[in-house]
């Protein structure tokens, strides 16, 4: 069976502020590690009612300390929100610190609407478009000294110095990022769990047109899903009402926290919103363990997942907890001492 990993966007619920939703991804965290999951990272967000991870490199530093050997990386920092060479020096500094067990996951996107994406960038040189590729190509020279002689930054070093960049991973919801990442030689994340691009064809796109680096012999793949498992198909049906209320009212416009299965059920649902919850629920795999195995292993069968990296987004803390330590037994995952 593929290793698991977690995806952990710290969920704000009408009950959990997210001062509080930042301390319970601490504690998810400890239960992944002694559970025996791969990874854990933590995403980049602004401005957004139900998610409280906005800042990926001060969660990584605290994961990492509050573990003792799960990986811990970023998925991702949002590369058109930061100046490469800050990237560099954060992620520096966390592989001195936590040396093997840091990943560098990096995203196009800014994770947030046009207005706070500006508000973001304000004080950064203003680029026309879609700079993601300039930005990744300058962090990539800064790290291994590529600026041609008298270039400006010719001279500039993240530092500690002596400190390599941890592996990147490239993520994407498209087959951009799957075509960047095999060209360069780099790890590959696919957002499954928004995404309306097939997974399989981006995946096996990767792995077909994958070029060899030094970090990455092989091509290596995630699939990252949304996974909601509990006892019972109706127990984990109930834990999904909050996240179908979600993607309605996304629908309209409308950020809120988290709701309740209580609050979703009494939600007067429009005939526009059943057809949301059902477009997303072809990427939500919920239920008990037979029903989402039966539907995730042909899953990773088609896409031939290296690994799958799981985010559960519900409104009770604890049910989220039993729903990663279902999947750890289903999957068979060796528990660490």
């Amino acid at each position: 069976m593929v290793p698991l990993s977690v995806l952990d966007l710290s969920p704000v619920t009408t009950a959990t502020p997210g001062s509080l939703a930042l301390r319970n991804s601490l504690d998810l965290a400890r239960l992944a590690d002694r559970l025996g999951y791969k990874r854990y990272w933590v995403a980049e967000h602004h401005n957004l009612a139900n998610i409280a991870s906005s800042a990926p490199e001060i969660m990584i530093g605290q994961i990492a300390a509050a573990t003792s050997a799960i990986r811990v990386g970023s998925g991702g920092v949002m590369l058109p929100n930061h100046a490469p060479l800050m990237v560099a020096e954060r992620f520096k500094v966390l592989e001195a610190l936590f040396p093997g067990r840091i990943d560098l996951g990096l995203g196009r996107a800014p994770g947030t609407d046009p207005v706070t994406s500006y508000a973001l960038r304000a004080r950064q040189d203003p680029r026309e478009g879609d700079d993601f590729l300039e930005r990744f190509q300058e962090l990539l020279l800064l790290e291994r000294g590529g600026f041609p002689e008298g270039h400006p930054f010719r001279k500039v070093h993240a530092v500690p110095a002596d400190v390599a960049l941890p592996p990147i991973w490239l993520l994407g919801s498209s087959g951009y990022s799957a075509e960047l990442a095999a060209a360069v030689g780099m790890g590959f994340a696919f957002a499954h769990h928004f995404a309306d691009y097939d997974a399989t064809s981006a995946m096996l796109s990767y792995r077909e047109h994958f070029k060899p680096s030094a970090t990455f012999p092989e091509p290596y793949a995630i699939l990252g899903a949304a996974i909601i498992v509990a006892d019972s198909d109706a127990q984990a049906e109930r834990l999904a009402s909050s996240a179908d209320l979600h993607y309605a009212r996304r629908g309209k416009g409308e950020s809120a926290p988290l709701a309740s299965p209580d609050e979703a059920a009494a939600y007067p649902y429009a005939p526009i919103d059943r057809e949301r919850i059902a477009h997303h629920r072809n990427r939500l795999i919920v239920g008990g363990v037979e029903t989402v195995m039966k539907r995730l292993l042909p899953l990773i069968e088609a896409t031939r997942a290296d690994e799958i990296m799981v985010t559960t987004m519900v409104y009770d803390h604890a049910a989220r907890r039993h729903s990663y330590e279902l999947l750890a037994q289903a999957f068979g995952v060796a528990a660490r001492s």
